[in-house]
């Protein structure tokens, strides 16, 4: 089984290969968060904790053999108040 170092800090995508790093605005790498929540400095879309829930489910899922959208929707739940981008 493959080791994960990194995960994004805004939608918990395991972060294993230079092309799944954001980008700085100056284009250097971004080590918080992945490509498709981060580029040129800026977070890629507005939304809140849950609508990134909702969204990163189904994906969860997915990449999950046996796990139901439910099932990915509670663990993260419990996982995303403790990533940087939603801590309080």
């Amino acid at each position: 089984m493959e080791s994960i170092d990194k995960y994004c800090q805004s939608c918990a995508m395991p972060m294993n290969k230079p092309e799944d790093y954001g980008t700085n605005s100056d284009d250097s790498k971004n080590d918080d968060y992945c490509a498709y929540c981060y580029k040129n400095g800026e977070f890629t879309s507005e939304m809140t904790m849950e609508q990134m829930i909702e969204y990163s489910a189904p994906y969860m899922a997915e990449a999950n053999e046996g796990m139901s959208e439910e099932q990915a929707k509670e663990q993260m739940h419990k996982f995303f108040p403790e990533l940087k981008r939603w801590k309080k």
